[in-house]
């Protein structure tokens, strides 16, 4: 299968993208609400294989499928390891007609001007080749916005558009994740801000490459509809951002061709202590429920 069956199925997909992305910094917290506390572990390398069993649990759950999942965003440690005994990305697509992301940037710079930039990725490009080879149709990387300031949402936009023609450059899709907190007091004018600078520069993206964005769910039903419809857009998708599952998929439901990106909505009411049985059944409602907002629009 070629980046263009896995283009067709990201377009075409009625269903969501599932992000498995947890990194070091929040990955401790991802384990606590799955029943894993840290006296469980001793170390990253423990904590890293913990948090990779929940996620191989995850993927291999009846539901857990393209029917219903068309993508899921990995971190780079679960790429380089196996599902079932198969390369992680390999099992996605080949198995499961899940397709393949990765989560590439490094974590975020100190707040200035409102917003939180990506840290260098010195290595990006080997990592990107790499990736390319492993099977993996794109990446996403994430910055933060906390405050309506102009020049910050410039810079926010601007370094995702860069980091983004880089990805671009090795024949993968980029997913620009500039999220917007949702617990700012101007957040609706943060949106504004981010909205009109994403279309100006997708104006500076050349003929015929396209872009994925991940965005927070907007106060203002419908508004990134722009960017929904843009022919250089390939999907719009919306992450939790700390909603409630149940406030996230209302959110989702009234946003036309807007589709999931959850990770924390995803694994809520998962435990590391449920039998199989149970794990999969509160997994499977989970999995329909998101599924559903993601194609009400």
């Amino acid at each position: 299968m070629t980046q263009t069956d896995k283009a067709a199925k990201i377009r075409a997909g009625q269903g969501f993208i599932a992000a498995l992305d947890q990194s070091g910094g929040s990955t401790p917290k991802a384990l606590r609400l799955y029943g894993i506390t840290e006296d469980r572990y001793s170390g990253e390398q423990e904590m890293f294989d913990l948090i990779h069993g929940m996620r191989a649990r995850i993927v291999r759950a009846p539901e857990f499928t393209g029917d219903k999942v068309v993508g899921a965003i990995l971190f780079e440690q679960t790429m380089d390891r196996d599902f079932e005994g198969a390369p992680s990305a390999t099992y996605l697509w080949e198995t499961k007609g899940v397709v393949p992301f990765l989560k590439i940037d490094k974590g975020l710079e100190e707040p200035s001007k409102g917003v939180q930039l990506m840290k260098p990725m010195p290595d990006l490009d080997a990592t990107l080749e790499r990736a390319r080879e492993k099977g993996v149709f794109g990446t996403k990387e994430r910055s933060v916005i906390g405050a309506a300031d102009a020049n910050g949402v410039e810079a926010i936009v601007a370094q995702q558009f860069d980091v983004g023609n880089q990805v671009l450059s090795h024949g993968m899709i980029p997913i620009l994740e500039p999220e917007v907190t949702i617990s700012i007091a101007d957040k609706a004018a943060a949106e504004g801000l981010l909205r009109d600078a994403i279309l100006r520069h997708l104006d500076g993206l050349p003929e015929g490459q396209e872009i994925m964005l991940k965005l927070t769910l907007p106060e203002e039903d419908g508004f990134y509809a722009p960017l929904v419809d843009h022919p250089k857009v390939m999907r719009v998708v919306a992450l939790s951002g700390g909603y409630s599952r149940d406030e996230a998929n209302a959110r989702l439901s009234r946003n036309r061709g807007v589709i999931a990106s959850f990770s924390r909505a995803l694994t809520e009411g998962l435990s590391d202590d449920q039998d199989d049985a149970t794990f999969n059944s509160e997994l499977g409602r989970t999995i329909e429920s998101i599924r559903a907002a993601s194609v009400a629009g």
